[in-house]
């Protein structure tokens, strides 16, 4: 493993930083502090993002309040199938808005549409809220597809980081429901576990590459309300049988953290006879997946993801 960073992705935290913009360490700054920089560097990521056709705002039914959600489709498509997305953030941060230009790129070379879930946030609303509003979020996608235009036989969920680990637990408890709506999932270095002990993390854990040892304490102690939550299959999925899920595409930078989290979980999908690809990208850390107007090895992920999604759903 190299640990040359990526020279595009280098030269895009040079430009952050010439405008004022910097990620925050969440085990540092007041989060407040935080979730403001967060979106404004993602209002900075969507700059040219151009809106689709088709893209509105709407609120589902949720455990607690409705869930604030975006749903994009793709121009000139009847009836696409769906990807249920949830964005990164810590779990503690994020919003609807600094996912657009992402995922609109998304949907415009994948043809699949997208329901993107403003689910709720630590530590204002523990586990298991979020992970009750990712799962509310899809079943909804399933029996509601008329309202949303697409079709419900052709359906995926997934996520980015956070994200990606509340899709997987989602997935998981519709594969226990027994009859799961879901065909694919596409997770995006995804923290699976609670251990942050891994060789990976031993390595590149100090901060330097988008995500430190700290910061995931801080995640933990801020996400849970106990300590024994961390063994719970749906705050770590990776204590949970695989079989019987749907095909995965999962995919992570070289240069991230939680790379071990993501090939553990790529072997335990193996070892249960799922379908499943990892793709490694050399030079990228964690949270690079909105980059791609920026750095061309981002660009070249997001256009396998959507190849990946457009095969599986087609």
């Amino acid at each position: 493993m190299t640990m040359k960073l990526d020279a595009e992705l280098a030269a895009l935290a040079e430009h952050l930083k010439t405008r004022g913009l910097t990620s925050l360490n969440l085990a540092r700054a007041p989060l407040a502090q935080c979730r403001i920089m967060a979106e404004r560097i993602g209002a900075v990521l969507n700059e040219h993002s151009v809106p689709l056709q088709r893209e509105r705002d709407l609120a589902i039914p949720g455990a607690g309040d409705p869930i604030p959600c975006r749903v994009y489709l793709p121009d000139g498509v009847a009836q696409p199938p769906l990807i249920v997305y949830a964005h990164g953030g810590s779990f503690a941060q994020g919003a609807l808005d600094s996912w657009d230009g992402m995922l609109r790129e998304l949907v415009r070379a994948s043809g699949v549409a997208v329901l993107s879930v403003g689910y709720r946030l630590a530590p204002e609303h523990r586990f298991p809220a979020a992970f009750e509003d990712m799962l509310a979020a899809v079943r909804y996608a399933a029996r509601e597809g008329a309202a949303l235009n697409i079709d419900t036989t052709r359906l995926a969920v997934g996520g980015d980081s956070a994200g990606a680990n509340l899709a997987l637990a989602a997935a998981l408890a519709l594969r226990d429901d027994g009859a799961s709506p879901l065909s694919f999932m596409l997770l995006i270095y995804g923290v699976y576990s609670t251990d942050n002990t891994t060789s990976s993390w031993a390595a590149l854990g100090t901060g330097s590459y988008g995500l430190s040892a700290a910061q995931m304490d801080w995640i933990w102690a801020n996400y849970l309300d106990t300590p024994t939550q961390r063994t719970d299959w749906r705050v770590a999925p990776l204590t949970a049988s695989m079989a019987g899920l749907p095909p995965a595409h999962l995919i992570v930078g070289a240069l991230d953290p939680l790379i071990d989290d993501s090939h553990a979980l790529a072997q335990r999908l193996a070892e249960a006879n799922v379908p499943c690809t990892l793709k490694v990208y050399e030079g990228l850390t964690h949270g690079f997946i909105r980059s791609s107007a920026f750095v061309g090895a981002v660009q070249r992920a997001l256009t396998e993801c959507a190849t990946a999604l457009a095969r599986a759903l087609g």
